[in-house]
């Protein structure tokens, strides 16, 4: 069945107005072409960035939302996960991805996951499909 996983760059789209991608998120989230799946990395990493920037209850009410969400499956990252994503990081000192990039890429390949909805070229950069909102919706299920 294909997935599109989500990641933080996106939901943080989604969650700030004034951001430049908020309206791609948003009619993106309103209407997901397929089924979505994260990582408890990523919703960790969102938490840490929507506290910091907007305070406990925009983050609490924000993941509230999306823990409760049927849109996105939370998936745990697994130790065989995060073994793949050390190796990941270890190999390429050429990038900067970020270990919870890295455990999103092991997680996305163990599922066979290709697509992307993101705003991080680092998903391009390690061999997947970096869609925008407005190309996921016209592709369909």
């Amino acid at each position: 069945m294909r997935q599109i996983f989500v990641d933080t760059s996106f939901f943080y789209a989604h969650a700030y107005a004034d951001d430049p991608h908020h309206r791609e998120a948003v009619q993106f989230l309103e209407n997901p072409p397929v089924p979505l799946v994260t990582t408890n990395f990523i919703f960790d990493e969102l938490m840490t960035i929507l506290r910091y920037n907007f305070g406990h209850r925009v983050a609490v009410t924000y993941g509230q939302s999306l823990r409760k969400s049927k849109l996105v499956d939370i998936l745990r990252i697994t130790p065989e996960d995060e073994e793949s994503a050390w190796e990941i990081f270890s190999r390429y000192s050429d990038q900067k991805f970020s270990f919870t990039d890295c455990t999103s890429f092991a997680l996305m390949r163990r599922l066979g996951i290709t697509e992307a909805a993101a705003f991080d070229i680092h998903f391009e950069v390690a061999g997947f499909l970096r869609l925008p909102p407005a190309s996921l919706a016209s592709r369909g299920r």
